[in-house]
């Protein structure tokens, strides 16, 4: 699998996930303001891989703000522009905030702070390999040999630093010798599922077949699921989740057929400062992509278009969450409140 983010020689490389799987493609980045292009038009995704990307641009808007008059004034556009990327991912403001603790430091040694700068997102991409890793052992043993997995959107190395989350309990799972079997929603409108899950799950021969989103309830019904296992851009206080699009449905049909839902995030992607997912902001996407199906028009340019990028999936309707530090069981808000300690 190919580095998502890579710093290498003072510039920031991405591949290109929108042209995934048909072509491989990589973005080089000499500038802040590109990295936070990238992160907006979605050629990097998923919560933790933009938190990466996220302090790598910052590090790289560091290296040049010596051009600036002022070096605070010139860090805070940096931020506000890495920042103003996308709304609901947390681990996003996570990176940001790790970033201003170095800088507010640093700040009065220029040199050093590049440095330091440069250090702390490398840091921040190392870590969260890690994490995932520790993520799949916990995990792993929630699966069984010979088990079905059902997973929507992507939540794998694509959408992490490497490895992935949910992705990565599956990963764990083989990696114990256990025959497990993906099933992966397509997730419309973006595809991340057809074009990213399927892809990555080929390219270490595990077992994957494809569903668009909407046989989901179908196959569950013919016990053809055994566990759901998805990722999450941001978990409340109480346990509630946001994640793409089409996750909430995913659970409600999961929790009507009996069937475990698990979300593998990082404790990172927990936002200990809001009580519910009510209170977690969901990005409104344009329109386009709900109007085209891979380049192709298919409705009418005028056509009128609700396109939220993610929806909140209740605390109730979760069995787990996994993350790198245990496996966490109802209630959350208690369990998530020790973690906080």
């Amino acid at each position: 699998m190919y580095p998502v983010v890579e710093w290498k020689n003072n510039k920031v490389y991405m591949i290109d996930q929108r042209f995934l799987p048909m072509e491989e493609k990589f973005i080089e980045h000499s500038d802040y303001r590109e990295v936070a292009k990238s992160i907006k038009d979605m050629v990097i995704r998923g919560a933790p891989a933009i938190g990466v990307a996220a302090a790598m641009g910052i590090a790289l808007g560091v290296l040049d703000i010596k051009a600036k008059k002022n070096v605070e004034t010139g860090f805070n556009e940096i931020v506000e522009t890495i920042a103003s990327t996308r709304p609901t991912a947390v681990n996003l403001f996570w990176a940001v905030e790790r970033m201003k603790t170095v800088f507010n430091e640093y700040k009065h040694d220029p040199a050093l702070l590049q440095e330091k700068m440069v250090e702390e997102a490398l840091t921040i991409d190392e870590e969260d390999v890690e994490i995932n890793k520790r993520i799949g052992k916990n995990g792993e043993v929630l699966l069984e040999s010979g088990q079905t997995v059902l997973t929507h959107c992507n939540a794998g190395a694509l959408a992490t630093a490497g490895y992935g989350t949910a992705l990565g309990v599956i990963r764990a799972a083989v990696s114990n010798n256990k025959k497990i079997t993906v099933i992966a929603d397509e997730t419309r409108p973006y595809l991340q599922g057809a074009r990213l899950t399927v892809w990555e799950l080929q390219q270490d021969n595990i077992p994957v077949k494809l569903i668009t989103d909407n046989m989901a309830g179908y196959i569950m019904a013919e016990g053809r699921v055994d566990a759901v296992i998805v990722g999450a851009d941001r978990i409340a206080g109480n346990g509630d989740a946001a994640n793409k699009i089409g996750t909430y449905s995913v659970a409600i049909l999961a929790n009507y057929h009996n069937i475990p839902f698990y979300i593998a995030a990082p404790v990172s992607t927990i936002d200990f400062s809001i009580p519910s997912g009510k209170h977690i902001p969901i990005e409104e996407r344009s329109k386009e992509e709900v109007l085209n199906f891979m380049d192709q028009r298919i409705a009418r340019p005028e056509t009128g278009v609700y396109n939220p990028a993610f929806d909140v999936t209740p605390h109730h309707l979760i069995t787990a969450i996994i993350t790198e530090e245990k496996v966490l069981y109802p209630d959350f808000k208690t369990a998530i409140d020790q973690l906080r300690k």
